[in-house]
């Protein structure tokens, strides 16, 4: 019993790690405002296969790569089996941090 709650206390402690790495690298505010300026068209209804907000099951293999490996799609465009993300989605006046911003805000609501 002892290393089942040690463990599951090192699991959390990894997790809790993580949540506040992305919060000391990307500004989950300030992505919510990018969200809902350039985001929440495709976001919101799933338009062109786009995982909405707050849909776990959709995205959960997503998060799974990581806020900075979905970032740098977002940035770059991206092109899956289910849909397709332009580059910058669409907006190329954002900054590369403004798009970190947002998808970090698009993760954190999908937890």
């Amino acid at each position: 019993m002892s290393r089942f709650v040690s463990a599951a206390f090192c699991v959390l402690f990894v997790a809790s790690m993580g949540s506040t790495a992305m919060a000391a690298k990307y500004n989950v505010a300030a992505g919510k405002k990018v969200y809902d300026v350039s985001c929440s068209s495709c976001h919101k209804t799933g338009m062109m296969g786009a995982p909405k907000l707050g849909d776990k099951a959709a995205w959960a293999s997503r998060m799974s790569q990581g806020v900075d490996k979905m970032a740098s799609k977002s940035v770059a465009g991206f092109k899956g089996a289910k849909g397709m993300m332009p580059a910058k989605g669409g907006n190329l006046k954002l900054t590369n941090a403004e798009v970190g911003n947002a998808v970090a805000y698009m993760v954190q609501q999908s937890k």
